[in-house]
């Protein structure tokens, strides 16, 4: 079905393509020391190459390469959301998984890619080069089974390492070549819920010791000390702080601040810190910004290394007295930028995105309405209609830079409210206990909150007002639409409409996501049924829009096709488009125009403009 479009070309407005070629965030920066001096790696989303990701390379001269051939992606499907997809090699070569085929491949300077692992089931994922063997380490994923692996560079025999729990990440070889850390969960926990960080010898991985975290602890990244120790991320004081962590144990806290030195690991292979020598270079702050910065392991000393942007992401890297990372702002979008230690000296080594012109985008205004932290958006403060944006996970959250998503709909009048609701990250892990068994009624009183107190403020009218999401923000958005008669309508991006159906049809790393969420099944069978969307409907508020990959497997199509129906059967208008070749979210460039200019259109025939 072509959705139905209205025209987005006024020489005042954003345009939807504007939107598809700024689109997604570079991942996974490495710098990498050579005789000539320092490369920085990254890989970047191509929208308009069918939206494969490319490894790029910027070479000391400061030349940038692509690495990856055209039509090779990488990317991998391990956990479904992915991992760390590719090392550099000496030389110049580079070791990544492919999206084609799952499997890991070598590609030499000058060659083709080869593959190093056969093909069958087999994922892999958070790669990891260990320093002195010839060998690559990763997690391998085969159905619902996940170890730690090594992999010969020259193709030889994969090699289990470590069996431990149902979900590991973070492989890490020791000074001394001796032992591996890792860190592992098992459900019903999610990786912010608990997990532990182990040690093991490495020709004797099942003697391993658990030397920090817990069912109650989240540990999300450790790198080793020269001196056999470890610094870990861990929220043991309720902030994601870092740590020092004995072998035996004992631990200090490097820096005891309210603030977050890591986030939800969606993704395998997150770096919120890295070692430069005898400091670290960290990620730091809450979703209302994160800076980077310099951490003495000795004083405490956290020196901020300045620089414009206001937000850097969970992927930095360190050499030669040289921090990089992936830094953005309100005006700028998410770019690879390097900071020299010794002065703060910025400089961005990604290739530049055309912009629209800096009257065109709007300028965050953080604001807490009822408790609940959200970021505003608009020409000014007089009466409009305003779109929540709702984000996904939703142990997620929705940082404060530069997002021509929002700014295609400021630019033309409406209003933006991004909702940072109870249970988001960034702001310590009180806040996001609150969504514990209330997911479907904190997070909907939250944006229902947020609304009602745009209406009393005078910003917004109470008749126009929509809610719209991904995925989880899918499901508030739909979750509102039914249980609250805020909304106007709402716009369900990938939408789960039905918790119980969506526990028994999902992937296996979020099968037991809901246990925290609402509740450990069949006790908890109540209230999935009084918070489902879909036995509901008939309680809609309003029309609902919907958009739906047809190849994803994280929340299958069947839950919005379902909702649909319930909706049209009840007399409710709901219209449901779906997209061949894309997953859980849209990376495609025709795609992203064709969503965005049908949601416009649904805005404004519902509100009957945006005057």
């Amino acid at each position: 079905m072509t959705p139905d479009t209205t025209p987005d070309t006024t020489p005042d407005t954003i345009r939807a393509i504007d939107v598809a070629r700024t689109d997604g965030s570079p991942l996974w920066v490495e710098a990498v020391p050579t005789p000539a001096g320092l490369e920085v790696w990254w890989d970047e989303p191509r929208p308009h190459e069918a939206g494969r990701r490319c490894v790029v390379r910027r070479t000391p001269d400061g030349r940038r390469h692509d690495v990856l051939p055209p039509g090779w992606n990488a990317r991998n499907r391990v956990i479904e959301y992915g991992g760390r997809s590719w090392r550099p090699l000496p030389g110049g070569g580079l070791v990544f998984t492919h999206w084609g085929d799952q499997r890991l491949h070598r590609l030499d300077p000058g060659g083709e890619p080869v593959p190093l692992t056969p093909e069958g089931p087999s994922r892999y994922a958070d790669l990891c080069l260990p320093p002195g063997r010839q060998e690559v380490w990763a997690v391998r994923e085969i159905e619902d089974v996940r170890d730690l692996v090594a992999v010969p560079l020259d193709g030889g025999p994969v090699r289990v390492l470590v069996r431990a729990h149902r979900f590991l990440m973070n492989p890490r070889l020791s000074p001394d070549g001796r032992h591996v850390a890792w860190i592992g969960w098992d459900h019903p926990n999610m990786p912010w819920d608990g997990t532990e960080l182990c040690v093991a010898p490495l020709d004797s991985p099942g003697e391993r010791r658990v030397i920090a975290g817990g069912p109650a602890e989240s540990v999300v990244q450790a790198e080793w000390r020269d001196d056999g120790s470890l610094y870990a991320v861990t929220d043991a004081t309720g902030w994601w702080n870092v740590h020092h962590v004995t072998l035996d144990g004992r631990r200090r806290n490097l820096a005891p601040l309210p603030m977050e030195f890591g986030d939800a690991p969606w993704k395998l292979g997150g770096t919120w810190f890295a070692v430069a020598g005898s400091r670290l270079v960290t990620v730091y702050g809450t979703a209302d910004g994160k800076r980077l910065g310099v951490l003495d392991p000795d004083t405490g000393e956290l020196t901020d290394l300045g620089g414009p942007a206001t937000h850097w992401y969970g992927t930095v890297s360190a050499a030669d007295g040289v921090a990089v990372g992936v830094a953005a702002s309100p005006y700028t979008p998410a770019q690879v930028t390097a900071v020299r230690l010794d002065d703060g000296e910025h400089t961005v080594v990604s290739a530049s995105k055309p912009l629209p012109d800096r009257s065109l985008l709007p300028v965050p205004e953080p604001a807490v309405i009822e408790g609940v932290h959200v970021h505003l958006y608009a020409q000014d403060a007089s009466t409009r209609p305003y779109v929540l944006f709702v984000h996904g996970g939703p142990t997620s959250s929705r940082p404060p830079v530069l997002d021509l998503e929002v700014a295609y709909f400021t630019s033309r009048g409406l209003g933006v409210a991004v909702v940072n609701y109870g249970g988001s990250t960034g702001y310590g892990r009180a806040y996001r206990e609150r969504l514990r068994h209330q997911w479907g009624v904190v997070d909907v009183e939250d944006c229902a909150k947020v609304a009602r107190g745009l209406v009393a403020l005078g910003r917004a009218d109470a008749a126009r007002i929509a809610v719209r999401g991904g995925s989880a923000g899918g499901w508030t958005t739909v979750a509102a639409l039914v249980h609250t008669d805020v909304f106007a309508c709402g716009v369900a991006h990938y939408a789960i409409t039905d918790p119980e159906s969506w526990a028994a049809e999902t992937h296996d790393f979020e099968s037991r996501y809901l246990d925290g969420l609402i509740g450990p099944l069949p006790a908890a069978r109540d209230r999935y049924t009084e918070r489902s969307p879909l036995l509901h409907a008939a309680q809609a508020s309003g029309p609902c829009l919907m958009f739906h990959g047809l190849e994803d497997a994280i929340v299958d199509v069947a839950q919005a096709e379902r909702f649909t129906a319930e909706l049209t059967k009840h007399g409710k208008e709901c219209t449901l488009h779906t997209f061949p070749g894309e997953q859980h979210g849209w990376r495609r460039e025709e795609t992203i125009v064709a969503v965005l200019e049908a949601e416009l259109a649904f805005y404004d025939r519902v509100f009957g403009g945006f005057a």
